[in-house]
């Protein structure tokens, strides 16, 4: 290069040259790697103009140098020739090393994964496998047998979180994704949880009989001793509350004893401690549970997910905030207690009569009822561990769908987690050896997760959420959960984001378990009616869905009413859950594999992700409708709450806007070509952003973490709007109607970002507002 640039200074040196500078830069991440090249009176220039170039450039008479020294004779011809073919062979040989270089070099900036790298081996982004042989390769790798030899290797007595128990398996999973050639890694986390009096116990009274010393406790309960009259609440559900309300019952300091089941236990504690009750206790009813009068039950009261004393950011050791606590712990002391204790107390209150429609013979309680509650829980830092393995995908490495499962268990859990992490492990057994052994090539990657402290309230999966949250919102395109995908063996039941409800249909279509499909055997006429049900705030994929704005689905194989019931206890066992499934698990876990599977691949496979984006129209359409109606109701009964000029018709037209933006973008499709890499990406980002966009960007997540404005929680979304217009339109107190109004216009622009995001470009949005 030296030679060269010397022969161009003595051809061409004269008047002072502009340099030019090739500035290859690596695409996507961002590799800043450079070639420059410099015309040599610009070298010159920046060493100080004393070197050679300066003694040849000059001359007397300000002619080029050029001109000055070589005549036009054919011999100056041919040597201008042939240096002009030198130059431009140096010049192709650079752009030749830059362009490999810019192939093979990794990408630097830091990410959630340690396996993201520039790939790009295809030059096209046709599948490179027929659909059919991808699900004919899966049922034969995936199969009840494999399944059932893990289901051994995976079992123990006990492992709650940060146990050593708990580290063992965790490695044992670890070990297993290193085998099958997975990349591999793990992140660690120290989080504060409650776990029972380490001397001593919890203790409660009632009236003069004697003491009662659960061993069951819920984490994160309020400490202390109350004592208070005992009133029964049936499941401390807000409209049981209401029924009590109804019949003027004073619920200021009284101990609540409500039945296990409907709703989680952190909400019943929360829904008790708004009618200002001292405490509560809760009992698995034997109409309910048939787990024997003496079963102890676990569980947690905080009204979020991951590590409370951490909210909103990642427990890392190296994290260094001020002391600060969860908005959604509760203050009041909660505690579990058996079917036997409770029955003992409920056949001696007093009081009014139940309810009508409230199941029991028993009464109400009254004044005299009196209940001593004492808890003495301990709080306690633990080392916790997530692990993964990854097959990476050959197009787009680093957009990838999450598969996951809790490994902690409060007893042998068994249904609760041994069956999900056997699945987990075998699941990624299968895909890898599709990839090694089958020619499989996936274009995204699929990330397996083994999550720890799931029985605290998913606290090892969204520590990592919120350690990650900027890059998996771009990155993570679906979260499947694995958690208790084997409860029963007479019904299946999904709760999952609309926007994946047309891969669910799919799967359950092609899925098969007894020699019939899923669909055949559960769907009946209506498979949405029949299998959907709502995503509850204690289901791993929640997190994943209303705090980050991923995609998510949580499924299970199910006997209805009275399905498996020992979950939460320290029976969950492998026997208890054959009993419950007439010794079917290994096949029941291998079809619930087989259904998690389907969708995972298809989303690794296929040019699009398969999300159907008028599944949200509808559900916005149906909230802007019932909120529009209540509106009205109440501008009609109660004229002082709102004002005539308040108006929906902003709502009516955010909505509008998302739903010509879902159909814009159906266009898009239609009329792009489908075999291009890039193409494809830029709609699959588009797609990728719909779920993110519906968390209100207007309140922290440290006080409200569920931002998600459809499937949230808290005052911002779309329900909590609809809950406000009864309470204005009952002229109830609480009831705030310029607190309204704002929320009101807060959601409208937040639907409004959403419609904005998915329409693409700038000059494509149709803003009416």
């Amino acid at each position: 290069m030296d030679q060269a640039r010397s022969t161009i200074s003595k051809i061409f040196n004269g008047e002072p040259h502009s340099y030019t500078r090739f500035n290859l830069t690596q695409n996507m991440e961002g590799d800043n790697s450079q070639v420059e090249m410099k015309l040599s009176s610009e070298v010159d220039e920046e060493v100080g103009g004393n070197g050679v170039g300066d003694h040849l450039s000059h001359n007397s008479n300000g002619k080029p140098y050029m001109v000055q020294k070589l005549k036009r004779t054919p011999k100056s011809l041919c040597f201008m020739a042939a240096v002009t073919l030198l130059i431009f062979i140096i010049g192709f040989l650079v752009g030749y090393t830059a362009h490999r270089r810019k192939e093979t070099s990794p990408v630097c900036s830091a990410s959630v994964l340690p396996f993201e790298r520039a790939v790009a081996p295809e030059t096209g982004a046709a599948p490179l496998m027929d659909w059919d042989k991808v699900k004919s390769l899966l049922n034969q790798r995936l199969t009840a047998a494999k399944i059932e030899t893990a289901f051994s290797e995976f079992s123990k007595p006990s492992h709650r979180a940060g146990s050593p128990e708990d580290d063992y398996l965790g490695n044992k999973v670890l070990q297993r994704f290193k085998d099958y050639g997975m990349n591999t890694w793990n992140d660690e986390h120290f989080v504060k949880v409650q776990d029972p009096p380490a001397s001593g116990s919890n203790r409660i009274i009632y009236k003069n009989d004697p003491e009662e010393r659960p061993k069951g406790f819920l984490s994160y309960s309020g400490n202390g001793s109350v004592k208070g009259a005992a009133l029964y609440a049936c499941y401390g559900q807000e409209s049981d509350f209401r029924l009590l309300r109804d019949k003027n019952i004073n619920m200021n300091g009284r101990v609540m004893l409500v039945r296990a089941g409907k709703i989680s236990f952190a909400e019943k504690v929360a829904n008790a401690a708004k009618v200002n009750a001292s405490a509560v206790l809760i009992y698995p009813d034997p109409a309910d549970y048939s787990i024997g009068e003496t079963t102890d039950l676990y569980g947690h009261v905080h009204l979020g997910s991951g590590d409370p004393y951490t909210p909103g950011f990642p427990s890392f050791n190296h994290t260094q905030f001020p002391p600060v606590e969860s908005s959604g712990l509760p203050k009041i002391p909660a505690q579990t207690i058996t079917s036997a204790m409770a029955t003992k107390i409920l056949w001696k209150l007093g009081g009014q009569s139940l309810p009508e429609g409230w199941e029991g013979f028993h009464k109400l309680g009254n004044e005299n009822d009196t209940i001593s509650v004492e808890v003495n829980n301990f709080l306690t830092e633990k080392k916790i561990n997530n692990v993964f393995g990854v097959v990476k995908g050959l197009v787009d490495a680093d957009r990838y769908v999450v598969i996951g499962a809790q490994r902690d268990a409060w007893g042998p859990g068994f249904a609760a987690s041994t069956v999900g992490t056997s699945v987990l492990v075998e699941l990624a057994r299968s895909v890898s050896d599709m990839v090694e052994h089958d020619g499989f090539k996936p274009r995204r990657s699929i990330v397996f997760a083994s999550w720890s402290a799931g029985e605290y309230g998913s606290v090892g999966a969204t520590e990592w959420l919120e350690g990650y949250l900027s890059s998996l919102g771009m990155k993570a395109f679906s979260y499947i959960n694995l958690d208790g995908i084997v409860t029963g063996r007479n019904g299946f039941k999904v709760a999952a984001s609309p926007l994946m409800h047309t891969l669910i249909e799919k799967a359950l279509n092609e899925v098969y378990y007894e020699d019939k499909s899923l669909s055949s055997q559960f769907a009946k006429s209506d498979w949405e009616s029949n299998i959907l049900e709502p995503m509850q705030m204690d289901n791993t994929a929640y997190p994943f869905l209303a705090f980050s704005g991923i995609p998510s689905m949580s499924f299970r194989f199910t006997s209805g009413r009275s399905s498996y019931q020992y979950l939460g206890t320290l029976l969950d066992t492998q026997e208890k859950l054959n009993a419950a499934t007439s010794s079917q698990v290994p096949q029941l876990a291998a079809a619930a594999g087989r259904f998690a599977g389907s969708i995972a691949l298809r989303l690794v496979h296929d040019h699009l992700l398969q999300m159907n984006l008028r599944k949200y129209d509808k559900v916005i359409r149906f909230n802007v409708a019932k909120i529009n109606a209540k509106i009205k109701a109440v501008q009609r009964m109660q004229p002082q709450m709102l004002p005539k000029a308040l108006t929906v018709q902003w709502l009516i037209s955010a909505s509008g806007s998302y739903g010509r933006a879902s159909r814009s973008l159906e266009t898009d499709v239609q009329n792009s070509n489908l075999d291009d890499i890039e193409t494809c990406r830029i709609i699959n980002d588009r797609i990728m952003s719909v779920e993110r966009n519906f968390l209100s960007p207007y309140i922290s997540p440290r006080e409200i973490p569920f931002r998600h404005i459809l499937m949230g929680t808290g005052s911002h979304t779309l329900q909590a709007l609809s809950n406000h217009l009864d309470a204005l339109k009952a002229d109830n107190p609480e009831a705030d109607a310029d607190l309204f109004r704002h929320q009101f216009a807060l959601a409208t622009w937040t639907l409004q970002g959403c419609a904005n995001s998915l329409a693409g470009d700038i000059w494509s949005l149709d803003n009416e507002i």
